[in-house]
């Protein structure tokens, strides 16, 4: 025969134990007379068959059919008649519970005006408090099947990055915005998670969004965009770059002799050529030395693999990549390599 829980209580659960669970395995075994003690901010709620039923606050109360009218109403179906139940009983803690972290796992691709496509990540820190316990177990542990503290806050923290990425897909025009929108983000990401979490009978009471990052991929897009509006003209940039190239080849150490001297000469004469075409270039720029027509070779692919289509939007492979997967750019698999073709990169761009 099971035994008979005499004494409900939990006088255990630790600040951060948002609910403990009697018996923490399994259904328990009560009675009438049978006593609930319930600590300053607990509150226990009975639970059977897939829902919250009495609830009891604060203080030492003894099982009766008053105090418990829904249990007792169904006690003579379930037990015959007898005075003993069965059923769980979780004490959730009311207490406001501060400094919870949350953060994106994996990085949330984003359109930008600036960069065209851009990634990152977030974390940041929320207050919560239970404010229906009774809903919070129906929720929670009857829907989710939840009741530890680590796994309550995983969801919680999947619904603050859910919103999160709704917020930045609506709200954002560039990466380069963000440092300057923090507090907005914070108040419109808790704005728009208030009602989720009072679904679940939590009140979120604070969110604060600490920082939000590139990835590794799309600073090194914000490097080369930054040093390209440093220099200016972009012809005048290449043309030191080539310079700059032939000179240090000019004074490597490869080879000897009379070669070495070849080179020199040669590296020190293309540099004075090319820093007077650089000079030149910056002098008069309104007027740009003719060029031929590009061929049709140089001509931008009308269908690009994954390299041309990152090399055409100056992004990584995996951006692209990742971009195709969330269905955002269009492409066709062919066994294992994507096709894109101009007209969908360039409808990507437009947005």
């Amino acid at each position: 025969m099971a035994r008979v829980i005499d004494v409900i209580e939990a006088p255990n659960q630790g600040p951060n134990d948002m609910v403990v669970r009697v018996p923490e395995v399994g259904s328990g075994d009560f009675r009438l007379g049978s006593q609930v003690i319930v600590r300053e901010s607990q509150t226990a709620v009975f639970y059977r068959d897939g829902k919250s039923l009495d609830v009891f606050g604060p203080g030492r109360h003894t099982i009766t059919t008053a105090n418990l009218p829904i249990l007792s109403s169904m006690m003579n179906f379930f037990t015959g008649g007898n005075n003993i139940f069965t059923a769980e009983v979780y004490f959730v803690n009311m207490r406001e519970f501060t400094d919870l972290k949350w953060g994106t796992p994996q990085p949330i691709s984003l359109r930008d005006s600036e960069l065209g496509f851009a990634r990152v990540r977030g974390f940041g820190q929320y207050t919560i408090q239970i404010a229906e316990p009774k809903r919070f177990v129906d929720q929670i542990v009857g829907t989710q099947g939840l009741y530890r503290t680590g796994q309550i806050e995983d969801y919680l923290r999947n619904t603050i990055v859910s919103t999160l990425t709704d917020v930045l897909g609506e709200n954002m025009k560039s990466i380069f915005d963000l440092p300057a929108l923090t507090d907005e983000l914070s108040a419109a990401i808790r704005a728009k998670a208030a009602p989720a979490f009072e679904a679940m009978g939590i009140k979120l009471k604070q969110l604060m969004v600490v920082s939000l990052t590139p990835t590794e991929e799309t600073a090194k897009a914000i490097d080369e965009r930054a040093a390209m509006g440093a220099i200016g003209n972009m012809d005048a940039y290449l043309k030191f770059k080539a310079a700059r190239a032939m000179g240090d080849a000019a004074v490597s150490p490869a080879g000897g002799g009379a070669s070495e001297g070849v080179g020199l000469g040669a590296g020190l004469g293309l540099g004075a050529g090319m820093a007077g075409m650089i000079m030149q270039s910056m002098q008069t720029p309104s007027q740009p030395a003719a060029s031929p027509a590009p061929s049709s070779s140089a001509a931008t692919p009308s269908v690009m693999t994954l390299e041309e289509a990152a090399a055409y939007l100056k992004v990584s492979v995996a951006d692209v990549e990742a971009a195709i997967n969330a269905g955002e750019l269009k492409a066709r698999k062919i066994g294992n390599q994507y096709r894109i073709s101009k007209e969908a990169i360039d409808a990507f761009l437009a947005g």
